[in-house]
């Protein structure tokens, strides 16, 4: 499985900024998922921690890749432009089964943009991966935006609203 997705529009599925739209590009090899980011930098402030594990990575400048198989097993990856990333597996609809996952993780900013790779164990997907999706958030208070690949509509922004994943493959 190889994919290359745009995270153009926003949760709703309106169309985004053209200065926020995401490349995320990822492959499963015989020992790992490889996660590639190239986002625009909004230069929203890192979390407190130094780089690596970090949980609550969501309420800052963040993309994330779901990747679920049927019905409700699904793994959660989150990458900042700051080297934080968090890792979750879960069963059920926002039921975490394990988090703070390890992973090889780097990121690195230059020129108004992030690129960052990450190296999940193929041990942590869930088998038989079939769908997901792709997010990502920037901005702070009543300017925080957030930005999907397949859109998750609804009265607000729900990256767990696994019925609105998409096909993997």
């Amino acid at each position: 499985m190889e994919q290359r997705w745009t995270i153009d529009r926003t949760w709703s599925g309106m169309p985004a900024r053209s200065d926020e739209a995401v490349e995320l590009r990822f492959r499963l090899t015989a020992k790992a998922l490889v996660v590639d980011v190239d986002a625009p930098f909004h230069d929203d402030p890192a979390p407190a921690g130094p780089p690596g594990a970090s949980p609550g990575l969501w309420d800052f400048e963040v993309v994330e890749l779901f990747v679920l198989a049927e019905p409700d097993h699904y793994l959660e990856i989150e990458l900042g432009p700051h080297g934080h990333h968090w890792v979750l597996e879960l069963r059920g609809r926002r039921q975490r089964v394990r988090e703070g996952l390890p992973i090889q993780y780097q990121a690195r900013r230059a020129r108004g943009r992030w690129t960052g790779r990450a190296t999940v164990p193929r041990a942590y997907l869930p088998p038989k991966v079939l769908r997901g999706n792709g997010y990502a958030i920037h901005g702070l208070g009543a300017e925080r935006r957030y930005l999907a690949h397949f859109p998750v509509p609804g009265p607000a922004p729900d990256f767990h609203r696994l019925e609105c994943f998409g096909p993997l493959g």
